[in-house]
């Protein structure tokens, strides 16, 4: 019982925190309709603005190692909204809204190729300048823990790893505030109505380009803050986007294409299944207890969680 508890714990834990990267995804299909095969490469490149920031740029002298991880991690929210924003003005609103009108496919396959090789300059670019060699934020509380319990006759206790805990407060405490702007605020009701019938939306003096260029930036920023949690808790290197990039987009489709609240838990699925596979599998399987996980649901649901079915004329 011990061993399931910690399991689910550390599942739940990790889970929010793969829920915020496919959140991230979630919304620029969401409002744009664009597979972003690059994604996981700016993930990448928020690990990294986190990494230097902490590391180089005064956060750890002025916040310490303890606190300042976690602000390095939100001041890489910035620094990679800038990069989405100038990513989607130079290349991707080439192929993508009223340009594609008249491509073959809606302009799909042209938005593929373009984020493939985007993927590809970061992953090497990133080589050069970075170079090969793992690194991570170093923090203290990844080697301490909070206990929970004992429980159960005081046998049972459930131990939860700081660094996780608090990246995994973060990581809801962002995906609360990012439900709030586009619920409440005007910038969020632009981006609705620009998913829903961008013509109407430019009918109604919306700028349907700018409000996808923020969108895309915006998925960007959060993915980015995804990653920089998840340097607290794990090496990474310029290719460990390639390795997020397949679980983004599992949650997403576990979600329902297109949901925000869907990609969240499709994350939390992921986590979960993850984690609680090491109960019965070896670490090198655990991608491979999520894909059955995933099928199985695709099988049963092929909408995903929150999902819509869509009759087509």
């Amino acid at each position: 019982m011990e061993n399931i508890l910690q399991s689910l714990a550390a599942g739940l834990l990790i889970g929010a925190i793969y829920g915020l990267m496919c959140v991230g995804l979630a919304l620029i299909f969401g409002v744009m309709r664009v597979i972003n095969f690059a994604q996981g490469d700016f993930m990448m490149l928020g690990m990294y603005a986190a990494y230097y920031a902490f590391a180089l740029f005064g956060v750890q002298a002025l916040f310490g190692s303890t606190i300042g991880p976690y602000v390095a991690a939100l001041l890489a929210a910035p620094l990679l909204f800038a990069v989405g924003y100038g990513v989607h003005w130079a290349l991707v609103s080439r192929v993508t809204g009223t340009r594609t009108a008249g491509l073959d496919g809606d302009g799909h396959y042209a938005q593929l190729i373009l984020t493939l090789g985007t993927a590809l300059i970061l992953q090497n670019g990133a080589m050069i300048v970075f170079g090969s060699y793992p690194v991570s934020v170093q923090t203290p509380l990844s080697v301490s823990a909070w206990e929970v319990g004992p429980l159960w006759d005081d046998y049972v206790s459930v131990f939860v790893n700081k660094a996780r805990g608090i990246a995994a407060l973060v990581s809801v405490a962002t995906i609360l505030l990012l439900a709030r702007l586009i619920a409440s605020s005007r910038l969020g009701k632009a981006l609705r109505a620009s998913a829903d019938n961008p013509e109407a939306a430019t009918y109604m003096g919306i700028d349907v380009q700018r409000s996808h260029r923020v969108a895309f930036a915006l998925g960007t920023a959060i993915t980015a803050v995804a990653g920089a949690l998840l340097a607290t808790n794990y090496p990474f290197h310029p290719y460990v986007g390639l390795e997020y990039v397949i679980v983004m987009y599992a949650g997403v489709v576990m979600g329902g294409m297109g949901s925000i609240l869907g990609a969240f838990w499709g994350g939390m699925t992921i986590g979960v299944v993850q984690q609680m596979s090491t109960l019965i599998l070896p670490t090198q399987l655990q991608n491979t207890a999520i894909f059955v996980i995933f099928l199985l649901i695709v099988f049963l649901r092929p909408q995903g969680f929150f999902g819509r079915v869509v009759e087509r004329t």
